[in-house]
């Protein structure tokens, strides 16, 4: 199981770091083209969900990995459940049930590492 959870904590890493670096460095006009809830937000708060999912994405490994904080690896996956969350009701807003799909499956990784980190699995 342990190795499982570094596999997810890995894959769930890799997806934020590359989106959050995506919507933290490109102006809200080209990221309109790729994800159309952009429209929706400020360029201000683009930028801060950016910011947000590459903070996490190194906190789902860094602390872990150096033993440093370990306890902000399932925190930093519980925000990333909550941040989820919040994009599935926007997706529901919008309409927009293929990116539901793809915000639960994200989700339920981000639960189950949180549940192995704070729980039987923690490091």
């Amino acid at each position: 199981m342990n190795v499982f959870l570094w596999i997810a904590q890995a894959l769930l890493a890799a997806m934020f770091a590359m989106a959050g670096v995506m919507k933290a460095t490109q102006p809200k006009d080209k990221l309109v083209a790729k994800l159309p809830w952009v429209a929706d937000f400020s360029p201000a708060t683009v930028r801060f969900i950016g910011i947000v999912e590459f903070a996490a994405a190194l906190g789902l490994i860094l602390p872990a990995a150096t033993g440093t904080a370990p306890v902000l690896t399932p925190l930093a996956a519980t925000g990333l459940a909550i941040t989820m969350l919040l994009a599935a009701i926007t997706h529901a807003r919008r309409k927009e049930p293929a990116a539901i799909a793809f915000n639960a499956v994200l989700l339920i990784l981000a639960v189950v590492v949180a549940w192995g980190r704070f729980g039987p699995y923690s490091l």
